[in-house]
């Protein structure tokens, strides 16, 4: 049995519809599903077992000796929230005991970095696992820290011969976009919230620059479709000796003008894009470039290409967010 925490979720029911296709399992689903939608990220999906989070421990318990694997996709990802013990509960303490139980019981442990670890990019984007390459990070948010502070133990653990599972991976997740995002309000990626702006309104609206050496629409991000996640995740559940971290980009820095310009071109529209003030709030934390570093990836073995910019969001745009159905 395969179990996904977050599985509910955006990168997660992604995961889970894809080891499905792929005939692994059975599959569990530990999340919070509440009131809204959520639910329909996983309706399509034949699930061995729905697990609240609550009941995760008693549920491990009685099934120490099905769980070969656990994709630990669950988190607060909100990069403003504020309650920093309740993120370090969350984020690193509970990562802490799924690695550790799947050390006791021989089950694979595949969790979900990010790249808010890397801060404002000053030190790089170098998944560089080596004691002095993670002292440099310097986050920028409590989110980004609690990512960064898991890495640190798991690689401490593994320096110092501590239990580990016997594959472990940290992916240090990119700007992903994708269907089954929508449960996420305000931290969606930016492609269906510009996708609504110019199918209601006919444009749509860009932070402006408030860097002088950066113009209007040229902060740039490294931009992967989910479905490149996925098989990168799929990848390491068939070559359990792939181990440490990994980021997961496309590798290639895209501007937020060709973002943009790409949700046009699936609609099938010229561009009428125009700029807005950064809110004040997020502008001190604003991060005006990415690019992920994927050497470690590649010489670990993964060779599949990685989706273009364009191919991956006219996808996302005429599959699921024009279609009737836009859940995967």
């Amino acid at each position: 049995m395969i179990l996904i925490t977050g599985g509910a979720g955006f990168i997660g029911s992604n995961l889970a519809a894809g080891l499905e296709a792929a005939g692994a399992g059975p599959l569990a689903v530990c999340d919070s599903l509440g009131s809204g939608d959520k639910w329909r990220n996983i309706a399509k999906r034949g699930l061995a077992d729905l697990v609240a989070p609550e009941r995760l421990d008693a549920w491990l318990g009685d099934h120490a000796q099905q769980v070969e694997a656990v994709f630990h996709m669950g988190a607060i990802s909100t990069t403003t929230e504020r309650d920093a013990d309740l993120i370090a509960e969350t984020n690193i303490r509970l990562s802490m005991r799924l690695w550790q139980w799947c050390a006791r019981h021989d089950a694979r442990f595949v969790y979900a970095s990010s790249a808010a670890t890397y801060g404002d990019g000053a030190a790089g984007f170098d998944d560089d696992p080596g004691p002095e390459a993670l002292a440099r990070l310097k986050p920028m948010n409590a989110y980004g820290w609690s990512k960064l502070a898991f890495d640190r133990w798991a690689v401490n653990q593994v320096a110092l011969g501590g239990a580990r599972p016997p594959q472990w991976a940290g992916l240090r997740f990119f700007n992903v976009y994708g269907p089954n995002e929508y449960h996420k309000g305000a931290q969606q990626s930016v492609v269906p919230q510009l996708y609504r702006q110019i199918v209601e309104e006919g444009g749509c609206r860009l932070f402006r620059s408030h860097r002088p050496d950066v113009a209007d629409g040229a902060q740039a991000r490294d931009f992967i479709a989910v479905e490149d996640c996925t098989d990168v995740m799929l990848w390491l559940y068939e070559t359990p000796a792939a181990t440490g971290l990994f980021n997961v980009g496309s590798g290639t820095a895209r501007s937020f003008a060709d973002l943009a310009g790409a949700v046009f071109a699936a609609l099938g529209r010229a561009p009428e894009i125009s700029y807005i003030d950064t809110p004040e709030d997020v502008r001190a934390q604003y991060q005006y470039f990415t690019q992920a570093r994927m050497e470690r990836l590649r010489a670990a073995g993964y060779a599949r290409p990685f989706t273009t910019l364009e191919d991956g969001v006219g996808a996302y745009v005429r599959d699921f967010l024009a279609a009737a159905d836009p859940y995967r």
